[in-house]
């Protein structure tokens, strides 16, 4: 099976192409940025095809991260993978932010609890936990640092994400063992291609993950929603057009 993963969940902009039976991406390319990932994701992604043999018509999944992250971001992935797995007839599942975050401590066995940790800013994390052999002890949901000390327990811990140091701060205020592993904002993309792989299409859904409602702001004189909505759908409709293409 090949499989097309897709990331702009989170500040980075990825994508790469993975057979199962690979050690490593046929192709990969990953480029971190805050806003953007609009006019970045298909440039990208054509590169990424652009080296693969077989090119589109080659794909048999796609899989896309689906949160939580960024709620626009989450938008744009979904609209392209979407697209992509229409026109190319290929299956489409959706991966979990927290867990391809994860999926590096796990692998390896540790005596305590691995969380997840994402800054949802305001002092709040989105977090989730897995015990040994990655068995979920706490599913993905947006906490504060008290609160989410208290649902994983006495530890040790094993933090990654960008809320680890928030996590840590109140972990070591009380006296729970925990060690930051990785502070990285956005998941190896290659990981998020390995999960897809491993996912199935009815118990992972390509449905957003947001955890909470969307910021409410006032549409400044360069910010148009309507524009902005367009925009999405023009993304996907480019998105179709050139799997269409080649496929």
């Amino acid at each position: 099976m090949r499989i097309l993963a897709i990331d702009t969940a989170l500040p980075a902009v990825s994508a790469c192409v993975l057979d199962h039976d690979a050690a490593a991406p046929i192709a990969a390319e990953s480029v971190e940025m805050e806003r953007g990932h609009a006019e970045a994701l298909l440039p990208l992604i054509r590169r990424i095809m652009s080296k693969v043999e077989g090119g589109f018509a080659s794909l048999d999944r796609v899989a896309v991260t689906v949160g939580p992250g960024s709620f626009t971001g989450i938008r744009i992935g979904l609209a392209a993978g979407q697209a992509i797995a229409l026109a190319c007839k290929a299956e489409i599942v959706g991966v979990s932010t927290l867990a391809a975050l994860a999926a590096p401590l796990i692998i390896d066995p540790f005596d305590g609890v691995v969380a997840a940790a994402i800054d949802a800013r305001h002092d709040k994390v989105y977090i989730a936990a897995f015990g040994p052999g990655g068995r979920p002890l706490l599913t993905a949901r947006r906490m504060n640092a008290p609160e989410a000390l208290r649902a994983l327990g006495t530890g040790p811990l094993l933090l990654t994400g960008s809320g680890a140091p928030l996590l840590a701060k109140e972990a070591r205020a009380r006296g729970v063992p925990v060690r930051i592993a990785s502070e990285r904002p956005a998941p190896d993309i290659a990981l998020v291609a390995r999960l897809g792989l491993a996912a199935q299409p009815d118990t992972a859904p390509a449905r957003p993950l947001y955890l909470k409602e969307p910021d409410v702001t006032m549409p400044s004189p360069r910010s148009d929603p309507q524009k902005d909505a367009a925009g999405l759908g023009d993304a996907a409709a480019r998105a179709r057009a050139a799997a269409t293409a080649q496929a």
